[in-house]
């Protein structure tokens, strides 16, 4: 279990701590000299002999350093609120409470501390006005210790209830990737560089490469500390010391802020979208575009927020914000953060991060606010993901959820209406019926072409993308494509896509002209005539041939040049054969065999290269043994 410190300064958070555990806090000689607490203190004690080591965070709580207060709130299982008999609650108090109950820290225990320098009645008053402040919040009913440092009084009744709360702790899922924050990083003489931090989530063990962010530099785990006893192995909800090395590897490289995660975890964002609360306590409304400092995990960053649900946020009341931050950050669904004003002396509100890789575009739209709202929700991944993928036309990327919700694939249960769509860039998640329906929009898109442009064969598949409008990426349209062409429900003649039915036919006159032009292009061999030299009118001969070239049956080599689909086949069986011999195919040796000029020789062999029969590397070609054309020319 951890347990962190809450207070106001000079209440006796470390002075407590020592009493409890016997050993000193304020270790720094500054702090020892000032007689107040600037940073963070940790301690390990077995509360009973035969006990676990319990890991104790000593916060400051002077409100000049409430930044190192929120870095070591990250991570605890309980809140121990020091309250001192003599003051009661103090500002410091109030801000310190605000922020765990922000932080969703499950537990909290109270500690009345100095009663040995009151009377018993203010005791009693101070005991009625914190149960006053802790009833509308998550801690109403929490156990309330009066104890003195100085006496030892309540220390064991203290001791005893922290006890109890361990039996209680759950133990953190360890299905998820290894992350930590950093919030120490230090030198040991004969070992090297050292960090500390709460394991957030997973497991880590010696040997494992883990990513230094924002950086993303790998480092190897030489060897860790668990609770500050030697171990193999650490995991979610211990405090660990990691020993890091890896090539020119500083100290000065790392620091407080920073944070460590396995590699298939590691996605640095820097805008997210959130649940947001602003403090009843604040005095005026929240603002649409809104600079902060926004802590989260030991980092503190600066950004502004956009209100996704109206132009203003009022106090005590929630909204779905998206925060854009000047710094990236890494975190996964369902971790806490804290705003704090742009000047970074009041805590504004906080909230928890929905979606760490949060759109740029449409961020208020219906469908947006609905996956949110799921999200918001308490459920597992499988039974968010109806939701999300009901209002989502482009599916979702799998590599993304797992990062998002910090669950690898292989955890993931999939409801069978539900499809893995293997696409070029990877896995898009869809559900069924709107991948079918999404068929059924194509085909109805690709008859529509066919009325629109009957003499036409059909579109090519990114012609037939931008006619349908969709906002599928390219990747996934070509799978959806590829789909409808294994089931036959599209057909391909060459590049372009057509319905089963649909055939484009020469017209009478069409035809009746063809036959005219015909004898030309089989007397001309493999140097055919250019349009203007078929004597009859320019337009139509030049219509007629390029529909013939959708058709399949005539070749467009260059503007107003058409070679017969057989001839094409003849001089890729002769570029084949050349290459047979040399696999190094030289122009002048195609010239040759060719008999042709020196550029009709060039404008052929770059056909082939736009085909994909060749490959052109300077002046010289090789053969794509890839290409369908290669493995078939008779």
């Amino acid at each position: 279990m951890i347990v962190g410190t809450a207070g106001h300064i000079d209440h006796g958070k470390t002075a407590l701590l020592q009493a409890l555990t016997g050993q000193a806090g304020d270790r720094r000689r500054e702090e020892r000299e000032r007689g107040m607490t600037i940073d963070l203190g940790y301690l390990y004690a077995a509360l009973e002999p035969d006990a676990p080591l319990t890991g104790f965070i000593d916060v400051p709580g002077h409100e000049r350093f409430t930044h190192n207060m929120l870095a070591g709130a990250q991570g605890i299982d309980l809140v121990l609120l020091v309250v001192a008999a003599d003051d009661g609650v103090m500002p410091q108090t109030l801000e310190h409470l605000a922020i765990v109950e922000l932080l969703g820290i499950p537990r909290a225990l109270v500690a009345i501390s100095k009663c040995d320098r009151v009377e018993p009645s203010r005791v009693l008053a101070v005991r009625e006005q914190i149960s006053a402040l802790l009833a509308p919040g998550p801690y109403a009913g929490a156990p309330l210790i009066a104890l003195s440092s100085v006496t030892g009084e309540g220390v064991d009744t203290l001791r005893q209830a922290l006890l109890a709360a361990q039996s209680e702790v759950q133990q953190r899922s360890l299905d998820g990737g290894f992350r930590l924050w950093v919030d120490r990083a230090f030198s040991v003489a004969g070992a090297g560089i050292v960090v500390t931090g709460t394991a957030l989530s997973g497991q880590v063990a010696v040997g494992d490469t883990l990513l230094l962010g924002p950086s993303g530099k790998a480092v190897r785990v030489r060897g860790l500390h668990a609770q500050n006893q030697a171990a193999d192995t650490a995991m979610a909800g211990q405090r660990v010391a990691l020993n890091l090395s890896a090539d020119r590897l500083a100290l000065e490289q790392i620091h407080r802020g920073q944070w460590l995660a396995v590699e298939w975890l590691y996605a640095p964002t820097q805008r997210l979208d959130i649940d947001l609360k602003l403090l009843a306590s604040e005095s005026r409304a929240f603002e649409h575009f809104q600079p902060v400092h926004v802590h989260v995990g030991t980092q503190d960053v600066t950004g502004r927020v956009a209100l996704l649900e109206g132009a203003s946020l009022a106090p005590g009341e929630r909204m779905f914000a998206q925060l854009l931050l000047n710094t990236p950050v890494q975190v996964v669904k369902g971790d806490p953060l804290i705003l704090r004003d742009q000047s970074a002396q009041r805590t504004l509100g906080g909230g928890r991060v929905l979606d760490p890789f949060a759109p740029t575009r449409h961020r208020r739209s219906p469908e947006r606010l609905a996956q949110l709202h799921a999200l918001n929700s308490m459920l597992q991944l499988e039974a968010m993901l109806p939701a999300l993928l009901a209002h989502s036309e482009t599916g979702l990327d799998p590599q993304r959820l797992e990062r998002q919700f910090n669950l690898p694939r292989a955890h993931w249960q999939l409801p069978d209406d539900m499809r893995l769509i293997e696409t070029r860039k990877g896995p898009v998640l869809f559900n069924t019926e709107r991948w079918q329906a999404l068929q059924a929009e194509l085909l109805q898109h690709l008859a529509r072409f066919h009325e629109q442009e009957p003499d036409q064969m059909g579109p090519d598949r990114d012609r037939l993308r931008r006619f349908a409008g969709t906002a599928l990426d390219r990747a996934t349209f070509i799978s959806l494509i590829d789909e409808l062409l294994a089931d036959a429900a599209v057909l391909a003649s060459g590049p372009w896509l057509h319905l089963p039915a649909h055939q484009v036919r020469l017209s009478e006159t069409e035809e009746a002209l063809w036959q005219q032009l015909q004898p030309q292009f089989e007397a001309a061999g493999f140097d055919p005539p250019w349009v203007r030299d078929l004597g009859h009118d320019e337009a139509l001969v030049r219509a007629l041939l390029r529909k013939m070239a959708r058709l399949g049956l005539l070749h467009q080599v260059v503007r107003d040049l058409f070679y017969t689909d057989a001839v094409i086949r003849r001089l890729a069986a002769m570029l084949l054969q050349l290459a047979h011999d040399n696999p190094v195919i030289q122009v002048a040796a195609f010239r040759d065999a060719l008999g042709v000029g020196r550029k009709r020789s060039i404008q052929i062999l770059e056909y082939f290269d736009r085909l994909g029969l060749t490959r052109r590397m300077g002046d010289r070609r090789q053969i794509r043994t890839d290409n369908a054309l290669a493995r078939r020319t008779d």
